[in-house]
């Protein structure tokens, strides 16, 4: 499920990033095209716009039928471009050119852009490509020849550009683009992988964290709804019976009656706590005074246990949030002490100003915790022991006081030293 998600998150980020990239290469591309395409109109029609040279004339070809004139315009850029014109019935009638072409060259440019029936545009002869414009005229032409000297009648003049350059830097940035584009979606890929993982993770811990969820009640469910099951059969096998010979079986269900509703009790405190913002109804109060009576409460039990307590809480401190729910906070941390603590050991509790900060912490002696268990600590159901022998708890005291201080926006941690100690730290501000 986990791993289609990731891939349906990957095609559309790849989707989209791709449709972002290639219409920035386009519209780049196209903007090029049109500006090159612009440049090269602008200077075309510079060319055919520059003074007329009138009866310049050129020597003649004595090996061909076909005399020329020096007559026209003349272009701007002699390197690049040359200027054809055309009679009656399209007859070529005189070339001005410095280019090095064959008279093949140039008739053949000329019965292209003639046929093209447009007044300007590109055409391509032998791989090479040019900008043609048509200018038409209404002139008489000179022409000295073996015959003499004699006139004809001009219809059109063509202006042409060599615009190969041009083109091949499109074409050069097409391929730039393309090859940009290509590197860019195996980058794409992996950045999209990565951050597909990453964002799938979370999701898919919380997903592992709420069947685990599910599983941890229903086993702790289970073990009451059992005994309370088997405690009315046996209540139902001895209907003869009076209530007062049959007082064991009823207090076997109050007491798993009353587990369970501590269960559920403390199951719906959790699941209000995640549903809701920190509370807005936060007020300063001593917590000096807090720890203070509820260390005072539990001396009976600690002497008891035999049970070094040391303390050290500095007076007057004050905190932001709500009293009983911080007493509730100390007595889960303590009460975890002294479950937990080795015989004839030591717990120590300390309350202290720190910069912008108070922290309370309890350290208590004993075996520690395994640093694998560590970042487990505060998960709903979670012991250290696997075996989930009833203890009187259901792992839910740790994840009740996370939620707790994490409502009042301070913070909980945990450090062991396994085979020494283990110490819980609140930061409150």
């Amino acid at each position: 499920m986990f791993k289609r998600l990731r891939n349906k998150f990957i095609i559309l980020n790849m989707t989209i990033i791709t449709i972002v990239m290639i219409s920035a290469f386009a519209a780049i591309y196209i903007i090029t095209y049109g500006n090159i395409q612009n440049e090269n109109q602008i200077k075309l029609t510079n060319i055919a716009m520059s003074p007329i040279m009138m009866n310049s004339l050129v020597k003649s070809d004595e090996n061909n039928n076909t005399d020329r004139v020096f007559v026209g315009k003349i272009p701007n850029d002699y390197s690049s471009t040359f200027s054809v014109l055309v009679g009656k019935n399209n007859k070529l009638l005189n070339v001005h050119s410095y280019l090095d072409l064959t008279e093949d060259t140039y008739a053949q440019a000329t019965k292209l852009a003639i046929s093209s029936n447009k007044e300007s545009a590109v055409i391509s002869i032998d791989g090479q490509r040019w900008l043609f414009k048509i200018n038409s005229m209404n002139a008489n032409l000179i022409i000295k020849g073996k015959s003499g000297v004699s006139q004809a009648a001009v219809l059109e003049q063509i202006y042409f550009m060599d615009v190969t350059e041009s083109y091949n830097i499109l074409s050069q940035l097409l391929l730039t683009f393309g090859a940009i584009s290509i590197v860019m979606l195996f980058v794409i890929f992996g950045i999209s992988l990565f951050f597909a993982r990453r964002a799938i993770t979370p999701v898919e811990i919380a997903y592992e964290k709420q069947k685990q969820f599910i599983a941890d009640a229903s086993h702790e469910l289970k073990t009451p709804l059992a005994v309370i099951h088997a405690n009315a059969e046996a209540l139902y096998a001895n209907k003869t019976e009076t209530i007062k010979s049959q007082q064991k079986w009823l207090d076997y269900i109050a007491t798993e009656t009353d587990r369970m509703g501590k269960l559920v009790s403390d199951l719906l405190y959790l699941a209000k706590t995640d549903s809701e913002a920190i509370n807005s109804e936060l007020a300063p109060f001593n917590i000096s005074h807090v720890v203070t009576d509820v260390l005072l409460a539990m001396e009976a039990v600690v002497f008891e246990k035999g049970i070094t307590l040391s303390q050290n809480i500095e007076p007057d401190l004050i905190v932001n949030g709500a009293s009983d729910k911080m007493k509730q906070v100390v007595i889960i941390l303590l009460d975890n002490a002294v479950k937990y603590v080795n015989e004839n050991g030591k717990i120590e509790v300390t309350l202290k100003k720190s910069r912008n900060h108070v922290l309370f912490s309890v350290e208590n002696s004993g075996g520690g915790i395994p640093k694998e268990s560590l970042p487990r600590l505060f998960d709903r159901f979670y012991r250290i022991d696997a075996s989930r022998a009833h203890d009187g708890s259901y792992g839910l005291g740790l994840s009740i006081a996370r939620a707790i201080i994490e409502n009042v926006g301070g913070k909980i941690h945990v450090t062991s030293v396994q085979g020494e100690s283990t110490t819980f730290i609140l930061e409150l501000d």
